[in-house]
């Protein structure tokens, strides 16, 4: 009886061990999988985001990062460089004055009558010699931009740079008026003299003001005629350069490096 006893004893105690452990053991892997289900707090971004509800409509707006100002300074160059040399280019070829009529140099106000007399009395074409020899005095004349542009690029200061890059949309354009107009009006004025004489617009305009001076009843005509196209160049490529600088402010497209990226989308966000 006491043997039964023990035996009943000794089973129990095996079965209570197996239990024990099969319990532990299903613990162990409740947690585990309970471990391996639950979501981890997402890494946050350094990029801060605001969102914003106006009729019903979410907006979300990212915090850029402000450049540094040698940042300013290399990213307003990069991009002047790129536009001026471009602006540049595109007058300097044939056609690049006479072509575009934002810049096309016509007759001089105060000889514009002349223009319409000779038209009207079947002088059209000495008229149209007359314009396209300014233009192409003037085209001559825009080789020497280039230069004298990248060097007021390369004297700019950062304070010059974050004012052009934070400024109005000409703020460029006023710049490089005030730092290249002189230089740019001293290099063009030999130039244009010595292209009106090769395309021979001395001798047009002396024809076309010749005729008209000597019709009755009219006051001659003396506009000192280098004067006037290279003045007229010179405003052309300020024109151009306007252009230029609003393409670069607006063309996403042209931000082509990760420092153009930074300054210029600080900017948008200054806006």
């Amino acid at each position: 009886m006491n043997k039964i006893k023990l035996a009943s004893l000794a089973f129990a105690a095996i079965a209570f061990n197996s239990y024990t452990a099969q319990s532990q053991s299903l613990g162990n892997l409740l947690k585990k999988v309970k471990s391996a289900t639950e979501t981890k707090p997402a890494t946050t971004q350094t990029a801060t985001k605001t969102i914003t509800q106006t009729n019903g409509t979410t907006t979300t707006t990212s915090t850029v990062v402000k450049p540094t100002n040698s940042e300013i300074g290399t990213g307003i160059k990069q991009a002047l460089e790129a536009g001026i040399s471009k602006g540049a280019d595109q007058l300097s070829v044939k056609d690049g004055f006479l072509g575009n009529m934002a810049v096309k140099i016509l007759f001089p106000p105060e000889a514009q009558k002349v223009e319409k007399t000779l038209r009207s009395i079947g002088l059209g074409s000495l008229a149209d010699n007359v314009v396209t020899s300014l233009n192409r005095a003037a085209e001559d004349a825009a080789k020497e931009a280039k230069p004298i542009f990248v060097s007021a690029i390369k004297q700019m200061t950062i304070t010059d740079a974050t004012n052009i890059l934070l400024g109005g949309e000409n703020s460029a354009t006023e710049y490089f008026k005030k730092a290249t107009t002189a230089q740019l009006l001293e290099k063009f004025r030999p130039v244009v003299n010595a292209s009106l004489s090769k395309v021979g617009a001395a001798k047009y305009w002396g024809d076309a003001t010749g005729q008209y001076n000597k019709l009755p009843m009219v006051k001659p005509v003396t506009t000192d005629l280098p004067a006037y196209v290279t003045q007229k160049a010179v405003e052309g490529m300020f024109i151009q350069v306007a252009q230029e600088e609003l393409t670069i402010r607006n063309n996403l497209g042209g931000r082509t490096t990760s420092v153009l990226q930074k300054v210029f989308g600080y900017a948008d966000q200054k806006k």
